[in-house]
């Protein structure tokens, strides 16, 4: 009478199984379940990101610009 020790399991194709199962899953979600949008409107958004994006870079810039004067003023004066 002893103690049955199960065999080891393989857990790097457990792992590896479930990872496959779950990009399988993931693609099969968006071949059936996702509805993508028409191309003009991919452009349309596109040119409003870019758009939206490059005047945010601008507007930060500004700003940037507007302390950088004023703190290199400030300095300035104080040190006058």
């Amino acid at each position: 009478m002893g103690v049955r020790i199960p065999p080891p399991v393989q857990k790097k194709y457990y792992i590896m199984s479930k990872v496959l199962n779950y990009f399988s899953e993931a693609f099969e979600e968006l071949k059936s379940n996702v509805t993508w949008p028409e191309w003009s409107e991919v452009q349309r958004l596109t040119i409003v990101v870019a758009v939206f994006s490059i005047v945010f870079a601008l507007a930060t810039w500004g700003v940037d610009e507007v302390f950088a004067k004023s703190i290199a003023g400030f300095f300035k004066w104080i040190k006058g």
